[in-house]
């Protein structure tokens, strides 16, 4: 990581509801989004349309793809695809999951680096999003609403620079279609 002082601003999402999730098989690795998924990524849009997003990010699966796709699309932008970014998988888990917080943070910095300054989307998976942001935001320790899994679409905000990674809000769930976060 740069040693510049501005921060990124890096809003990270886990995509919007797949097929596959629909039908209760949650271990497929590609699929389309659902119909639910096709309104939560909708949401975010609206959600984050007043802030100025330099650029849309995704993992390189499909419903993080296809979520990124439509995101970008809305906001007149292209999304680009980038490695370290992928879901857990069986494995990942060994040695305490450092290889998975190694690969994604390691993503997210690459990404910080470009941005510093800028606010950026990341449309990710929420078990390796709830894996990794709480243990290498500073702020945080143990912060019971950022041990679960966050709701599809639903933005946590990270700013990095420097100093280290620091959790600005975590995504609770979604009432009523309305996306919420809870200040870190």
């Amino acid at each position: 990581m740069s040693d510049l002082q501005c921060p990124a601003t890096i809003l990270v999402a886990g995509h919007g509801e797949a097929d596959h999730q629909e039908h209760g098989d949650r271990t497929a690795g590609d699929g389309r989004l659902s119909d639910l998924g096709r309104a939560q990524v909708g949401e975010l849009v609206e959600a984050i349309r007043s802030r100025r997003i330099a650029a849309v990010y995704t993992s390189r699966v499909g419903p993080a793809i296809e979520s990124g796709q439509r995101v970008a699309s809305a906001l007149g932008m292209r999304s680009v695809a980038v490695d370290g970014l992928a879901e857990l998988t069986v494995g990942d888990l060994d040695g305490d999951g450092h290889a998975v917080v190694s690969r994604f943070r390691g993503a997210l910095e690459a990404i910080a680096d470009v941005h510093r300054g800028e606010t950026v989307l990341v449309i990710t998976h929420g078990a390796v999003m709830a894996l990794v942001v709480p243990r290498v935001s500073a702020n945080v320790g143990n912060m019971p609403a950022a041990q679960r899994l966050p709701p599809s679409c639903v933005p946590a905000e990270i700013e990095v620079d420097a100093d280290g990674w620091r959790l600005m809000s975590w995504p609770r769930a979604v009432t009523e279609g309305a996306i919420r976060s809870e200040q870190a």
